[in-house]
């Protein structure tokens, strides 16, 4: 029965798919941090970005730049989890970003070929025919706008004249941005997405940054228990170690709650129905609800 209820979760999910881009979810700030605030853009409303997404160095912010980059170029660091815009001397404005499966398979360089705000998305003749029940009711596309997970602004990477299906782009799945996802290519806040939007042309490099190069640049790097990449050391080992402890604790203590619910509703454990996760979305290739670790916690 556990299943029956993934999939209904599932099918009730499915409006929100898209490619290279988790679903949107909805939330709102008590407190608005500074270039994360509410904004009118156009027609549509963005909401603030929560700030217990913006902790641990999860926001924008200009930084020193070594590497030889040149001025002018986007960086991405799929490993380190964030992207850079590298300016004159020797600074750049580093970005938090979420990366998906797609995000991974790319590295190298190429140019911003093209760029769109509120960007539409249409899926392709293949994803139609090989998962007609993900994808065939976007068959005339998705319209650009706040039910769309490309979010605010999209910039398209091009190589050789050619699009590569690699996409930098907005989300208002703020609690994604830090952590790896499903799927998707790389998401930024829709607030960065407008920022860095604002500051490149088309014709912009592009840079991937491939393992050895992300090691040199940013040293190692590791998954909290949460699922947000910190800098590799014994600390942040033991730390995780006590986080996953914390975390299994709470689960079970969870999970005694949830089947005591469902014994004095007189439903046997084999029926009781698994909550979704409080940050579950729906990503494009998957057939139900991914889980986002939570930014918050630790």
């Amino acid at each position: 029965m556990n299943i029956f209820f993934a999939r209904i979760a599932a099918i009730l999910a499915l409006p929100l798919l898209v490619a290279c881009a988790g679903s949107p979810t909805q939330s709102t700030a008590e407190v608005e941090v500074p270039g994360y605030e509410g904004v009118q853009d156009g027609e549509f409303f963005i909401q603030p970005v929560p700030q217990k997404y913006l902790s641990d160095g999860n926001r924008r912010q200009e930084v020193a730049y070594t590497a030889d980059d040149a001025p002018g170029t986007i960086v991405v660091d799929t490993f380190a989890r964030r992207l850079y815009h590298v300016l004159e001397g020797g600074r750049a404005t580093r970005y938090p970003i979420a990366v998906g499966r797609e995000g991974l398979s790319f590295r190298g360089s190429g140019v911003i070929g093209r760029k769109a705000e509120w960007p539409s998305w249409q899926p392709t003749a293949n994803m139609i025919r090989t998962r007609p029940d993900l994808y065939a009711a976007y068959a005339g596309g998705l319209p650009g706008g706040l039910e769309n997970p490309l979010g605010a602004r999209a910039m398209y990477l091009y190589r050789g004249g050619r699009d590569t299906m690699f996409r930098i782009h907005g989300t208002v799945d703020n609690a994604s941005i830090g952590h790896a996802t499903s799927a998707g290519c790389i998401r930024l806040f829709n607030q960065d997405a407008i920022d860095l939007y604002g500051r490149v042309d088309t014709g912009t490099r592009v840079k991937v940054r491939s393992q050895e190069e992300s090691l040199a640049a940013e040293g190692p790097m590791m998954d909290d228990a949460y699922g947000r990449v910190v800098p590799a050391s014994p600390q942040a080992i033991a730390q995780k170690e006590k986080d996953l402890a914390k975390i299994a604790k709470a689960s079970e203590r969870d999970e005694k709650k949830r089947l005591a619910a469902c014994k004095r509703r007189g439903l046997p454990a084999d029926d009781c129905p698994l909550p979704l996760p409080e940050n579950a979305v729906v990503t494009a290739g998957t057939s139900g609800p991914s889980t986002v670790a939570a930014s918050t916690g630790g």
